[in-house]
């Protein structure tokens, strides 16, 4: 494929893939995603006490192991 302007190589070889900044945005949004989705999850089991009871049934699994 040919550039639509001479300089066009030497701009794009001089800074860079435009591809390259739009996947670091996608690797960044979807970072932001699972943080969000990782908020929600610890204020839900905070709030339902579901930490408290996942926390007693590992205990209570163990204790009957050993």
């Amino acid at each position: 494929m040919q550039p639509s302007h001479p300089l066009t190589p030497v701009v794009t070889r001089a800074h860079g893939s435009p591809q390259r900044g739009q996947a670091t945005a996608e690797y960044a949004l979807v970072l932001l995603g699972a943080a969000a989705i990782a908020l929600l999850l610890v204020a839900w089991a905070t709030q339902t006490g579901a930490v408290g009871r996942l926390l007693d049934a590992i205990l209570q699994s163990i204790l009957d192991r050993v």
